[in-house]
């Protein structure tokens, strides 16, 4: 122990600058690649945090009934707890309605207590007796500059407006009714009161607000809808639709499985982001793996050439493999602490993308597996890789057995290439022997991978940008949309305004889509009919063809998988009478609506439809226009100038969240690539270095028979050219392969419509940037061969 402490006070005395070096290294490789995997970790796991401490909603119950009787449905024995609240809504002064800031009023005090219940990020809840008290979610402080303590004034309906199925409190016309002044007490999150990507916040009232002021929320005959938390164990979900349908004296109710309609698709995005994340670790991992490796091995090597002194004088070989590895260990150990504090902090930033608006514990978090591993594991392979190059160095015995030669070398010495172009070519893809020995392999192999990273991260990336450019190819083929109807009564003369809509100049296509709900006695299938008018709606079908007939019918993705159907299959829904078989004839997206995604609920004819729908208590929940646009032409403009000829209420149809959800990720390919790049870099670099140096007696000899500076020179770099040209030649097609494939998965996890890839600007530039960036590499090093000392390498040689 004597020796190596007294070593160690040599090595940093003489060798401090490489070895802190070594520590940053290796402090900003655990930085990225522990907030990565802990990132990833986190975002994965967030939807589950949240709903464990929140006591969740089980289903949404959505009859849209006026005078529905709520107390029988609290009273089902499979009901442990049920929340009502108005469907309305309100705004608040100095924030644009158009911007939809208000949550559903809570009618009862059960909310945010026994169903619900958020976890408070600040501040707390609001008194359920005082209607001056709001609380509000997390981005509503970001967007308006409005946090805990601060006072807003919320304006409410008219009891006119109240009563008047044709007003819309989000479509920007004046509310007429009065002015509250509240205060924020709290920020807090649940599932239910969550924000979703690309909106602004959401502010909740107290349930005294809706009881002192009801009828400027709903009016006399007001529409409530409840949100229910049924008890554990199997089989209650379809105990409470059966018992629900007799209870309502119907069997038609529309019910929202927060479980699949929450959970399952956020997590599914969460599970796309944090497999982005871990990806991006995994390639800052590799590129650790091979430039801190290096290091390491050089710096292990280059002490035990020292050492190798000091066996002559009783240094036995395991003494000096410890002399060797013990400075590494120890500047390893104190850049992977340092790298495990910047990973704590950088977990302020954590999770990214749609995990954060459902984390219910943002800000500092250490996951203490993650770091705690990296911590211990990262001086471990430090020391392993130290311990493996010192023994090589001082106990492997050098200069047995036959150097492999490489027939790519061989062909050119026997096609009388030039010199340089042999001697690349050797120093490229011989290994060598003895203390000439180069690992080319890991070259070869860092070249192959980087190429084939780089390639593969900006194919990946193209399909993000095209995806996140293209709503349609999420199933949004329209831009403009008005409500015409609900509750099965049209809003005005909607079948006189097709004609006029379907003949603006800007318009491409029109689709008058019926909606209602159809169940299967374990989902909910929101079915829209496909009534185009005058000329075909464009629809984005993933398997099969639009129905045809009134026994036909398209599922979304998600309906399909949950009703286990497939094309040519057949799928059994009712709306309250006898069930109807439907046969699948394809599967596609649909509008986004008010109760469904895009990916979730299904396309009938409107003979189809109305055979489903015959006995339902409405003829339709929703009577929606949309329109697609033609190219080039402002949705805004045509929504307005279509308002202005039909008396609907047209507007932009808003982006879908999808589409900002697949934005969070879009940079992470790109840093991706310049990891990878990294690790090319890195590989190429390193081989090139090191063979001159190793093998600088081979050129001494060379140049003592003749070669010249110039020469020596061009012999790196053809070096550097064939490793670029085996990296490019193995890594482009392997590379667009691998990224197409990434891309397909993602579509299909998504989902959503798959285009191929094609990074052109970067198929174009790879290979031109591949061999200007190895000949930058080569130029060092080819300036070392050029000018090395022949007679004073061959004396010492």
């Amino acid at each position: 122990m004597t020796v190596v402490l007294t070593w160690l006070r040599l090595e940093l005395r003489r060798r401090w600058r490489p070895l802190v070096v070594l520590a940053l290294l290796v402090a900003f490789a655990t930085a990225t690649v522990l907030t990565a995997f802990a990132g990833a970790r986190r975002g994965a796991t967030a939807v589950d945090r949240l709903t464990a401490v929140t006591l969740p909603t089980t289903l949404a119950v959505l009859p849209n009934q006026p005078q529905f009787d709520w107390e029988k449905i609290r009273a089902l024995p499979e009901v442990e707890s049920l929340t009502v609240f108005a469907l309305s809504a309100f705004g608040v002064d100095g924030i644009p309605r158009t911007d939809n800031v208000s949550a559903f009023p809570p009618a009862d005090d059960e909310a945010l207590h026994t169903i619900e219940r958020p976890v408070v990020l600040e501040g707390r809840l609001p008194d359920p007796a005082r209607a001056d008290e709001v609380v509000v979610t997390p981005l509503f402080p970001v967007s308006y500059h409005r946090g805990v303590g601060d006072r807003i004034t919320l304006r409410l309906m008219s009891t006119e407006q109240a009563a008047d199925i044709e007003y819309d409190p989000a479509s920007g016309a004046p509310l007429a009714g009065p002015a509250v002044g509240a205060r924020i007490v709290g920020v807090i999150r649940s599932p239910w009161f969550s924000d979703n990507v690309g909106q602004k916040g959401l502010v909740v009232p107290s349930p005294a607000l809706y009881a002192r002021y009801r009828d400027n929320f709903v009016g006399p005959d007001g529409v409530h809808n409840a949100l229910v938390r049924l008890k554990g164990g199997p089989g209650v979900e379809r105990a409470f639709r059966e018992d629900l349908a007799e209870a309502a004296k119907r069997n038609d109710i529309d019910m929202m499985e927060m479980n699949e309609k929450f959970v399952a698709q956020v997590q599914r995005v969460n599970s796309f982001e944090a497999a982005s994340l871990l990806a991006f670790g995994l390639a800052a991992l590799a590129a650790a793996i091979v430039l801190v490796g290096q290091s390491v091995a050089r710096y292990a090597t280059a002490t035990a050439a020292d050492l190798q002194v000091m066996r002559a004088v009783g240094l036995a070989p395991l003494q000096g493999v410890m002399l060797a590895s013990a400075a590494p260990f120890l500047s390893a150990l104190a850049g992977a602490t340092l790298g495990v504090v910047g990973a704590a902090v950088a977990s302020i930033w954590m999770p990214i993308g749609a995990a954060s608006l459902v984390e219910p514990a943002p800000g500092f978090d250490v996951d203490w597996l993650i770091l705690g591993s990296g911590w211990g594991l990262e001086p471990l392979l430090v020391l392993s890789t130290a311990v493996a190059a010192a023994a090589v160095s001082l106990v492997v015995r050098h200069g047995e057995g036959s150097p492999r030669r490489s027939a790519v070398a061989l062909a050119a010495a026997r096609l009388g290439l030039p010199v340089p172009v042999v001697v690349g070519a050797r120093f490229a893809l011989e290994p060598g022997r003895g203390r000439a020995a180069v690992a080319v392999r890991p070259a070869l192999f860092g070249a192959v991978a980087g190429v084939l990273g780089v390639l593969a991260a900006f194919t990946f990336s193209a399909g993000v940008r095209d995806a996140a450019a293209h709503p349609e190819r999420f199933g949004q083929t329209h831009q403009v949309e008005a409500y015409a109807g609900y509750n099965g009564m049209d809003i005005g003369p909607v079948d006189q305004a097709l004609p006029k809509v379907a003949g603006d100049p800007d318009v491409a296509a029109v689709n008058a889509s019926r909606i209602a709900v159809a169940e299967s006695g374990e989902t909910s299938v929101t079915t829209y009919t496909y009534d185009p008018v005058s000329r075909p709606f464009p629809v984005v079908m993933i398997e099969g063809r639009m129905p045809s007939a009134a026994d036909e019918i398209v599922l979304a993705p998600f309906s399909a998988d949950s009703l286990g159907a497939r094309v040519g299959g057949q799928v059994r829904l009712t709306s309250g009478g006898e069930p109807v078989t439907m046969r699948v004839t394809g599967i596609g997206f649909l509008p986004m609506g008010s109760h469904n995604d895009y990916s979730d609920g299904a396309w009938a004819t409107p003979e189809g439809y109305d055979r489903l729908f015959a006995q339902a208590h409405f003829t339709f929940k929703y009577h929606v226009v949309h329109v697609v646009v033609r190219d080039g032409a402002d949705p805004a403009a045509v929504a307005a100038r279509l308002s202005a000829a039909t008396q609907l209420g047209f507007l932009p149809t808003p982006p879908i969240p999808q589409v900002q959800q697949i934005r969070d990720v879009q940079q992470l390919p790109l840093v991706l690539a310049g990891f990878l790049t990294l690790l090319a870099v890195g590989a190429v670099g390193h081989a090139l270095a090191t063979a001159v140096r190793r093998r600088r007696h081979e050129v001494a000899v060379l140049r003592a028979l003749g070669m010249t500076r110039p020469q020596a020179r061009w012999a790196v770099v053809t070096q550097a050219t064939l490793l670029a040209v085996v990296g490019l030649a193995a890594g482009v097609p392997l590379g667009v392969a691998l990224g197409r494939t990434l891309w397909r998965l993602v579509a299909d996890f998504m989902p959503l419509a798959y285009l191929v890839p094609v990074a052109l600007w970067a198929l174009l530039l790879v290979t031109p940037a591949a061999l200007l960036l190895a000949n930058l590499l080569a130029a060092w090093p080819g300036r070392m061969a050029a000018r090395l000392r022949i007679g004073h390498v061959l004396r010492t040689e």
